[in-house]
């Protein structure tokens, strides 16, 4: 309490009783897989340029799907996505140590293990202005790279330039400082315990590494990851577990048959995509269907390996055009899809289910008979064996003029209660925003008056949920119920120090079949 001393008005400001909760944002995706260069931490890319400058371009589907599934999410209205790079567990990681006069030579070091690394060349010269500093070059071909580099002649896929560089700790342009947070193809160190050394000038050099070895293909270790415990950083799923923002998960490669042959590493990859959701809860997963699976009765109990309330499954296939052959190839929906999810949350709320939206990035017309957009074009009576099993079907409206639309909103669970996808990530989107707003409460008195102000602070945030259009119920007590008082709480959970809070919402579900029934009304003679 303030002390008064003398008469006089005194002016208070009054904290508010009620702490807004922010909700949380849903539309980040996380994907893992294999892509041509880059970081194996995970990394946040918000547009497909961004990604061509950390990851490189489009590979060949049977190296990987995920940059056709990064593209195909930014082009259906994504906006943030989370890479994690897999590589195989034996790939290196290519360095170069620069000759310099003494013993504090600089190395030079790719930002990510893998062959590619042996097509980064770098030069130093001397700087434009300082003549204590120096220049630095770097140079990458993604194919083979010329037998003399010569980046006017034979210009590089990537080229990065730095000058005015020192060698200075205490200096403003120390090339540690410069380079390092700028390249997306190096990084730049000297040993902690010498003193830095100028690097010499010289020609182009590349850096070293083993050769990839085609034979060695990635396992559902490798995708799993490792969890950064021996210092180097959380690598695979184990990357994405880690980020919070994270709330739509893929990993297209994960029925790469081309890629990972053996049929179990591929189910397990499944599974752990599957265990992370279901353990964090706070992300959902999006699975595809293997190319070529054409009997729709066991599409199902094929490809579903068992049943959870945090994921859903779609089919068939996508076709596009290869960027560089231009000759149409088949991808796995996954990462279109989620990009519709993305767009899905940010225009209309996560209560809306992400159906009824038309695929962009795929072909629009057949380029001969029988190879269209779609792997398979599926009829109204094939879905209605799908759907009652959860695999929501991507259907050709092209003959009325809707193009190809995701027109399957289910989860891949056997509990009616969390049948449909917003459902349940309109739950997950409300605890998690409550759970993250609510830290305040911790250690408060256990007592009515905390009761009182989180009972309004809930309130307050599901009485906008439900304006918002998320619940049902002409009135706020037919759309949700807070209670947090002695009916939620025994003496003995107080003695323990247990504050029990029952949330209850009645979540809006998606008009899935929409019946319009008519009648023939018989005009009445006149009297």
């Amino acid at each position: 309490m303030p002390e008064y001393l003398s008469p006089g008005t005194y002016v208070e400001e009054l904290p508010s009783d009620v702490l807004p909760i922010q909700g949380v944002s849903t539309s980040t995706a996380g994907f893992a897989g294999l892509t041509e260069r880059g970081p194996t931490q995970a990394t946040l890319i918000t547009s497909w340029p961004e990604y061509q400058r950390w990851y490189g371009g489009i590979l060949d589907p049977a190296q990987s799907y995920l940059p056709i599934a990064v593209q195909g999410f930014f082009t259906n209205g994504g906006q943030r996505v989370f890479v994690a790079r897999i590589v195989p567990e034996s790939a290196t990681t290519a360095t170069l140590t620069l000759p310099a006069d003494g013993d504090g030579a600089p190395k030079v070091t790719a930002v990510g293990p893998g062959g590619w690394g042996g097509r980064v060349y770098v030069k130093v010269s001397p700087a434009t202005k300082n003549t204590k500093g120096f220049r630095l070059s770097v140079a990458y071909y993604r194919g083979k790279p010329p037998e003399t580099i010569d980046v006017v002649k034979f210009p590089p896929t990537v080229s990065e330039d730095y000058d005015e560089l020192g060698a200075d700790r205490s200096a403003g342009r120390f090339a540690e400082g410069v380079v390092n947070p700028a390249s997306h193809l190096i990084s730049l160190s000297w040993p902690k315990d010498k003193t830095p050394s100028v690097p010499s000038n010289g020609d182009w050099t590349p850096l070293a590494v083993e050769a990839d070895d085609p034979s060695v293909k990635p396992t559902a270790k490798d995708f799993q990851g490792r969890d950064g415990s021996g210092g180097s950083g959380p690598t695979g799923l184990a990357a994405l577990a880690a980020l919070d923002e994270v709330a739509i998960l893929a990993v297209p490669d994960a029925v790469n048959a081309a890629l990972i042959t053996d049929s179990n590493e591929r189910v397990t990859i499944v599974g752990s995509v599957l265990d992370q959701c279901e353990s964090l809860r706070d992300r959902f997963a999006i699975l595809d269907v293997e190319q070529g699976a054409s009997d729709v009765k066991s599409i199902a109990t094929q490809f579903v390996s068992r049943r959870s309330n945090y994921a859903a499954i779609y089919y068939p296939h996508l076709r596009i055009l290869d960027s560089s052959s231009r000759a149409p190839i088949l991808v796995p929906p996954s990462g279109f899809v989620a990009g519709i999810y993305a767009h899905n949350d940010v225009t209309r709320g996560v209560h809306k289910a992400p159906a009824n939206y038309q695929v962009q990035g795929i072909l629009t017309r057949d380029v001969q008979p029988g190879v269209g957009p779609l792997e398979f074009t599926i009829s109204k009576g094939q879905q209605d064996i799908l759907n009652p099993q959860g695999v929501n079907v991507i259907r050709d409206f092209r003959t009325t003029g809707q193009g190809i639309r995701v027109w399957g909103a289910r989860t891949i669970s056997s509990e009616p209660d969390w049948t449909y996808i917003n459902v349940r990530r309109l739950f997950t989107y409300v605890e998690e925003s409550v759970e993250r707003s609510l830290q305040w409460v911790v250690f408060e008195p256990n007592s009515e008056p905390t009761w009182a102000r989180l009972r309004r602070t809930v309130d307050t945030f599901l009485e906008q949920v439900w304006r918002d259009g998320a619940l049902m119920g002409s009135t706020r007590q037919a759309a949700y119920f807070v209670r947090c008082d002695n009916s939620t709480m025994s003496v003995d959970d107080i003695l323990n120090g247990r504050l029990i809070c029952l949330i209850g919402l009645a979540a809006v579900r998606p008009a899935e079949f929409v019946v319009l029934r008519f009648s023939q009304k018989t005009i009445e003679a006149a009297t």
